[in-house]
């Protein structure tokens, strides 16, 4: 298995496993998230996969089928006073192949990212999770990650 920066060639593949990924919160969330899309178009993939301030690595096989991804975005200090300044790397998503959990491929592909951050000079990664994802939960929080703040909502009438 390799891990590497998104390509082109990688669309079919990420935009499948993006499908997963959406089922899940449909199902979760089917309040937030609709069924039967996904986040990005083909088009939009193949403009990210050229932005490095939203770098997606790629996890694939050794005939390039794409196992997971990660989608991320290097956030730059906001210059607010009363904060620190430094840069983080934010996940947005991580997603690896139904037919291919098991193999520890999510946690190779953390370990690829958080080097990444490294690389890029950041002082934190941060993600969110959904509420009731106790497996993406438990996952992130066995990668070393705690929690930093709780976001609530209401529902209006």
């Amino acid at each position: 298995m390799e891990i590497r920066r998104a390509e082109p060639r990688d669309i079919d593949g990420v935009l499948r496993l993006l499908h997963q990924v959406l089922e899940v919160h449909a199902a979760l969330r089917p309040d937030m998230f609709v069924s039967g899309t996904t986040k990005y178009s083909a088009e939009e993939l193949e403009n990210l996969f050229r932005d490095d301030t939203h770098p997606v690595y790629v996890a694939v096989d050794e005939v390039g089928r794409v196992l997971g991804h990660a989608f991320c975005a290097v956030q730059e200090p906001n210059g607010a006073a009363a904060m620190a300044q430094y840069r983080s790397l934010y996940i947005d998503d991580i997603c690896v192949d139904e037919a291919a959990r098991g193999q520890h491929i999510a946690t190779k592909l953390f370990e690829h990212v958080k080097k990444e951050a490294g690389r890029l000079g950041c002082y934190d990664m941060t993600l969110n999770v959904w509420t009731g994802n106790t497996g993406a939960e438990k996952f992130y929080e066995a990668m070393g990650m705690k929690p930093l703040k709780t976001t609530l909502r209401m529902v209006l009438d």
